[in-house]
Formats: C-alpha cells, sequence, structure tokens
C-alpha cells in the first residue's frame, strides 16, 4: 500500500474515455447521455470516446475489464468518466490488471457501484474522483447545477484546494428519462438547510476514503479491496454516502457496525456523511416520510459512531452523493476538515 498519488489533469481538448464498468444504460436510455457527451464536448472543451461496451446492456465482466484496460494504456486518453453506476462492478475487480493501470494513472471520475473501481484506484496508489457521472450529472435535464458543474471543472483540470459549499436547495426527485417531457424542465428542489456538525472541536486533515455504503458492504464480505488491517487507514477521512436503493436506518446501522467491529471506524477522526437520497421511484415519499428517513439515517449513524469510534467529528448533509447538486470528492486526495470555522476543503 502507497500513499495515492494525483494523476496527471486534462486539459480542453484532449480525449476522455467514456466507460460502462457497471451497467451499459446509455443503451436504454440515449437522451440523458448523449446530452452528457455534449455537456463534455461544448462546456469542458473535452472529446469523448466510447468503448464497445459503453452502449451494451448485458457485457460480461471480462468485456468491461477489457475496455478499462484500453482506456488506461492509451496515450491519447487523459481521463476516464463513467457512463452511470450499476450493481456488479464487483465482478470485475479480479479481473483488471492492476500493474497496467498502475503504470498508466488517470484521473477517474464516478461514484455508486464505481465506488468499487475507485477503491481498487486507491490500492493502486491513484488519487480517483467520487463524483461526475455522464448520465447524471452531466446530463441532467436544461442544465447543469451550477455547483455540480464548478465543482467538476475544477476536479478534472485543477490542481489544488477547492473549498466545498452547502446549498440553498437541494433535489432528490427525477424524472423517468424514457420520458422526453423530464428533459423540458429543471428537477425539482427543496431547502437544504445547510450541514449539520457533530462534534466540531478541532480540524482534521487527511486523505480520504469512503464512497457508497452499500457497496462497500458488499466489499466487505467479499474481502476486496479493503485493507484487514485497519491500521492502514488511520488519520483518514471517512465519506459515505447511501443510493437510491434506500437502504433502511438499520441496514446503515449494521454496515457501520460490522466496520467498527473490524477496527475500521475508530481509525477515522471526520466522517463527512452525505445527504440522504429520500425519494425513488419505488418509494415515491412526501416531505414528511423523506424527513423521517433522513432523521432514522442520521440517528443510525450517530449510534454507529458514539458506540465504535465515539471522538470522531462528524459532518451530515454534505452535497456529494444521490442527490443535486453533487460536490466531486478526490478519492484519496486530501480533504481538510475545519470544525470550529464550519469548513470543508478539498485539494483536486
Amino acid at each position: 500500500m502507497t500513499t495515492p498519488r494525483y494523476p496527471p489533469k486534462p486539459s480542453p481538448g484532449d480525449r476522455v474515455a467514456v466507460l460502462s464498468p457497471s451497467a451499459g444504460l446509455p443503451e436504454l436510455f440515449p437522451r440523458p447521455y448523449e446530452l452528457g457527451l455534449e455537456r463534455l464536448r461544448t462546456e469542458y472543451g473535452l472529446e469523448p470516446v466510447e468503448y464497445p461496451t459503453t452502449r451494451k446492456m448485458g457485457a460480461t465482466p471480462q468485456q468491461r475489464a477489457d475496455d478499462i484496460h484500453a482506456a488506461f494504456a492509451d496515450p491519447a486518453v487523459k481521463a476516464v468518466v463513467s457512463s452511470i453506476g450499476g450493481a456488479d462492478q464487483i465482478t470485475v475487480l479480479p479481473l483488471l490488471d492492476r500493474e497496467l493501470i498502475r503504470a498508466n494513472p488517470k484521473p477517474f471520475f464516478g461514484y455508486s457501484d464505481n465506488t468499487n473501481l475507485l477503491a481498487y484506484l486507491w490500492n493502486a496508489g491513484i488519487v480517483g474522483y467520487h463524483g461526475g457521472s455522464v448520465m447524471c450529472e452531466l446530463g441532467r435535464p436544461v442544465a447543469m447545477h451550477p455547483l455540480t458543474a464548478e465543482s467538476l471543472r475544477a476536479a478534472l483540470f485543477t490542481s489544488g484546494p477547492y473549498e466545498v459549499r452547502s446549498t440553498d436547495r437541494f433535489g432528490d426527485v427525477n424524472g423517468p428519462w424514457e420520458d422526453p417531457a423530464t428533459f423540458e424542465s429543471e428537477p425539482a428542489s427543496e431547502p437544504g438547510g445547510g450541514w449539520t456538525w457533530h462534534r466540531p472541536d478541532r480540524i482534521v486533515e487527511g486523505r480520504s476514503w469512503g464512497g457508497n455504503i452499500e457497496i462497500l458492504s458488499w466489499l466487505l464480505m467479499a474481502d476486496r479491496e479493503i485493507a484487514r488491517d485497519p491500521a492502514v487507514y488511520e488519520g483518514h477521512v471517512l465519506f459515505l454516502e447511501t443510493s437510491e436503493d434506500m437502504p433502511k436506518a438499520d441496514d446503515v446501522f449494521w454496515i457501520l457496525r460490522s466496520m467498527g467491529e473490524r477496527g475500521l471506524l475508530r481509525r477515522f477522526p471526520a466522517l463527512l456523511m452525505g445527504r440522504a437520497k429520500a425519494w425513488s421511484f419505488e418509494h415515491p415519499n412526501d416531505a414528511d416520510a423523506k424527513a423521517r428517513y433522513t432523521r432514522e439515517q442520521r440517528e443510525a449513524v450517530l449510534r454507529a459512531v458514539d458506540q465504535y469510534a465515539p471522538d470522531t467529528m462528524v459532518v451530515f448533509d454534505v452535497d456529494l452523493g444521490h442527490t443535486d447538486p453533487q460536490i466531486v470528492i478526490p478519492y484519496g486526495g486530501t480533504v481538510r476538515v475545519d470544525g470550529p470555522a464550519r469548513r470543508i476543503t478539498v485539494t483536486y
């Protein structure tokens, strides 16, 4: 295990790979995907390059691994961006050539199921970027959210500190991608309420690690890409978020409890907890149900932290996950959490 290093950044005009390491959903929903590609070109000045499985549902793990290898090995490709997440990227990990990827470090952007690849890159000594998928963030109806667009631009092209800001309004309700009317208006939003701090009595600065909590639980069960020696994570900043699958509060607690029993939680002096996505097509919660879901998840996190990491500082409702806007978090990069000043700064 080596400290992750920042890979070289692309510049406007460069080619970037667009991959589907999880699900080839661009095949089923071309509208948000094409919109995201167009914004990569027009708003960021980058030239997206597609691969055989980018628009292919049902691609085998080996086919997806081959595309990852091709993208990292191509010297003309300067960054790799995921089209979207999925549910089985863990099956791709054993097929990857770590030495090939380590020898060709590039910024990788993705989240959700892409937590698998981000953790893999972390162990290969490469800083990744949690956030910024083509279909969701770049393909947002009407326009990208300004905070998302600003964060993604900074993460893509700049190196140095970037102060994370809370949002006045956020959204977690999505329109159906198969309906053209979805793309005629911006997504609905509601008051954001700012961050909530727990034990903000210190300043913590360290390398980041974490991602989607459901994916981390799978990695723990499969014994992949999470160090058996928890001391590896000593002094790091943990960041976590939950997906549109909306795990129950008890499930969140049980996952964190398992991390605690493994000796992981207490290694992190600070935890950034992403704003909970409290609505989905399967669970179209009203305002009261959304508030209850968010409250119960927060209580579950605090219960686990108080039991296993009683000195850890926690910041809730950071916009780093499945809600809108989304701030890109460097995975393995430096994060500074200033409790007394109520400030969060990442280094891109």
